[in-house]
């Protein structure tokens, strides 16, 4: 293990090291910092130019200032942006920490998503349900987020908030909406015709109504879910849990999910005291939550009998889930206040920057701010990468399938969520340990058209401006980074490969 680590790590700074070369000696090649002054009018051109000339070194051979470079980094110093005098590290710590909550929201998103999606479309192959995800999902894939993002400010921001400020029933949206869902559904659980055609009766009424009841209670005005959401929520997801990891026959594994949902609700108004009158930040929600999954393991635990594991598990996720609504109603509560806010103007939805300028409010109204402005690029980043986790997801799921070991398993009488949640998954996640770290590299380089487009100060956006007005520290900054964060993301889908598949040793 020590060898490999070592031969990994060697590797590793030789690629970043012939990776820095390259790229500073191409952006030195590239870029003009003079080109400004060139074109200036001043009296003193010659004089500015001399000065800037000294100031980058510009007078000196590629290989000394490549070296001065290094120099520094290696000292932990990126440098500095000269057009704005500020230091890179500087500039990287916010980049990297906006890029960073952008992109791991929607890579985890669009994960969960692609993953079941992909599931159920190779359960139900060569169905239509099977040839319409394939449609979707090749079209989303095509599309360039650019466009998609214009058609998000259109519709999502500029259409959205223009419903906000006087809602009202669109027929043919809400019917639209109702007749798509009961079709996903009905193509999604399968079975004989009559089964799809109740599924679909039954989703597309209840999509109907909920829209109907979200405009005409005023829902919209004074968003929430309340205690009586919770508990709905949280007995559908203790029963949803159970039956994908263990199945409604296992008693034990029901009743702790349930348990677990039943506590979480019981835990309403002490945490919305706790929210309401003591200072809240994110290091004690993260803790909140780690108790929270602590306490659905100890209850999986109790009611566990022989195979604790599997009601643990399940405990532990209706618990984290019990959790992240919890904190999501009390976000919500402050929707009112912070659209009656003067510096929203009735437009919630925002459609550029990460932030809304000179806002104040507490903490929650910060959360709240933070989604309404993350919510338009996170949705265009999700709806390209669900459509490559899809296509990844089902052709893995459709060839471990094929399997013998699944022939025997079903040979031996084994439920077919015993088959698909056991056997099967497990193995068809392999290739995806191997794409998403490299795909959150990716990802970081995507998101570069991405902030762009939406204003957002990342990692993206600050390595667009420093090429535009050739600054070579920044730009090295990202490089190295980005250089980085791929490396160990090649190691960690080597791990990961391991983790899934006993069979793969480190050393071979």
């Amino acid at each position: 293990m020590i060898r490999f680590l070592a031969r990994r790590f060697a590797l590793a700074l030789g690629t970043l090291f012939v990776l820095s070369v390259v790229v500073h000696l191409m952006v030195d090649t590239a870029a003009d910092p003079l080109d400004d002054l060139r074109t200036s009018t001043a009296p003193n051109k010659e004089v500015l130019i001399a000065s800037r000339v000294a100031m980058l070194q510009l007078d000196a051979p590629w290989i000394t200032r490549y070296w001065n470079w290094l120099h520094s980094f290696i000292q932990g110093d990126f440098g500095i942006a000269w057009r704005s005098q500020q230091k890179v590290s500087d500039l990287m710590v916010g980049a990297v920490s906006t890029s960073v909550s952008l992109i791991l929201f929607a890579t985890l998103l669009a994960l969960l998503l692609g993953i079941t999606v992909g599931i159920v479309s190779a359960l139900r192959q060569y169905t239509t349900f099977d040839y319409s995800i394939t449609f979707v999902s090749f079209m989303l894939y095509s599309l360039p987020v650019f466009w998609v993002a214009v058609l998000l400010k259109q519709f999502l921001a500029i259409g959205l908030n223009d419903f906000l400020a006087d809602p009202g029933v669109n027929w043919l949206f809400v019917i639209a909406v109702a007749v798509v869902s009961g079709l996903f559904w009905a193509g999604a659980l399968g079975g004989r015709a009559r089964r799809k055609l109740v599924v679909f009766g039954t989703a597309a009424a209840v999509t109907l109504a909920t829209l109907l009841l979200i405009v005409w209670s005023g829902w919209l005005d004074s968003p929430q879910i309340g205690p009586l959401g919770l508990g709905v929520l949280g007995a559908g997801t203790a029963l949803a849990v159970t039956l994908a990891f263990a199945g409604l026959s296992n008693r034990r594994a029901l009743y702790s999910a349930l348990a677990t949902a039943a506590v979480g609700l019981a835990l309403y108004y002490p945490l919305m005291y706790l929210f309401y009158y003591y200072v809240v930040d994110w290091p004690l929600l993260f803790g909140l939550l780690a108790l929270a999954i602590a306490c659905g393991c100890g209850v999986g635990w109790l009611f566990g009998g022989t195979d604790r594991g599997v009601s643990m598990r399940g405990g532990a996720i209706v618990a984290a889930v019990m959790a992240a609504l919890t904190f999501v109603d009390r976000v919500m509560q402050v929707y009112p206040m912070y659209y009656r806010s003067n510096a929203i103007h009735g437009r919630p939805i925002a459609t550029i920057g990460a932030e809304t300028p000179n806002l104040g409010g507490d903490f929650w109204v910060q959360c709240l701010d933070r989604f309404t402005h993350i919510l338009l690029p996170t949705i265009a980043l999700v709806l390209i990468s669900f459509a490559s986790y899809t296509r990844y997801q089902r052709g893995a799921m459709l060839e471990v399938l094929s399997k013998d070991y699944i022939r025997t398993a079903r040979a031996k009488g084994l439920s077919e969520r015993v088959v698909i949640v056991r056997h099967a998954l497990r193995n068809a996640l392999m290739p995806l340990a191997a794409v998403i770290p490299v795909d959150l590299v990716a990802m970081i380089g995507g998101a570069v058209m991405t902030e762009t487009i939406f204003g957002w100060a990342g990692m993206g956006k600050l390595f667009i401006d420093s090429l535009r007005q050739s600054e070579v520290a920044p730009i090295m900054a990202y490089v190295m980074i980005t250089g980085a964060v791929a490396i160990i993301a090649n190691l960690a889908a080597d791990f990961f490969y391991a983790l899934l598949d006993p069979r793969i040793r480190v050393n071979a």
